[in-house]
């Protein structure tokens, strides 16, 4: 908990100062064994996903988020997903931020963030729920209202997917990495996977065009099968 309230104190703060918060965050610290740690924190219109994974292997540690809101110095977080801690999934956790000489921290932590991107120069920055996919020939429409939720969150040059159920507070897994949207091609380079270290490392492009500002996905999954998706902004 200590490294959550660290991580989400750090990226908070930094936001504060920023002329917007919205992009993407990197900070760079430790896990217990001393091995590098990098922590990435997405920050959409309403929506944020923040995660840690091994710097070095791609190893996945841990993922939380859900809806923010920020009224002076006190940021909100409505939990929707948590890996480690599936309790805190509708809780709303508050936050005062504070800055010090150094940058910006919060007593008894060592945690700095950086802005690396203010949702440029990507074509796809917002919070996306999957509402239709491809059966056969056919468009399956899929309620994005429905507790069983796959998100992809992206900001200028990152990306995360999650799939959880706010009811039953199950987290099924999550991936991200950077991305990059050219000539009508969106490319996926993973860093994290949950399910599956060994696509660390891997590109995957795919077709995709806005079609009544709705984002059409299609190509081959990281399991070679072919998809065609349809995603929708949140509200």
């Amino acid at each position: 908990m200590k490294q959550f309230l660290s991580v989400l104190f750090g990226s908070l703060i930094s936001f504060v100062s920023a002329q917007s918060p919205l992009g993407a965050w990197q900070a760079d610290t430790q896990d217990a064994t001393l091995e590098e740690v990098t922590v990435i924190s997405i920050v959409s219109e309403g929506y944020q996903a923040i995660s840690w994974y091994n710097t070095a292997t791609g190893a996945f540690i841990r993922t939380l988020g859900g809806a923010w809101s920020l009224d002076g110095s006190e940021w909100s977080l409505n939990v929707e997903f948590d890996s480690e801690q599936p309790e805190q999934v509708g809780e709303t956790l508050h936050f005062t931020i504070a800055q010090n000489t150094k940058g910006y921290s919060v007593s008894g932590m060592n945690l700095e963030f950086r802005q690396i991107d203010t949702n440029t120069p990507g074509a796809l920055a917002g919070a996306w729920l999957m509402s239709a996919r491809k059966q056969g020939e056919t468009l399956k429409p899929r309620s994005t209202d429905q507790p069983r939720k796959t998100m992809k969150i992206l900001s200028g040059t990152r990306f995360q997917w999650i799939a959880y159920n706010t009811e039953t507070k199950q987290f099924m897994g999550t991936g991200g990495g950077h991305y990059t949207t050219e000539n009508g091609t969106y490319t996926e380079h993973i860093e994290f996977f949950s399910r599956d270290n060994s696509r660390v490392g891997a590109a995957l492009a795919f077709k995709f065009e806005r079609i009544d500002n709705d984002w059409h996905h299609s190509g081959l999954s990281s399991r070679g099968d072919p998809i065609y998706e349809v995603w929708s902004l949140r509200k």
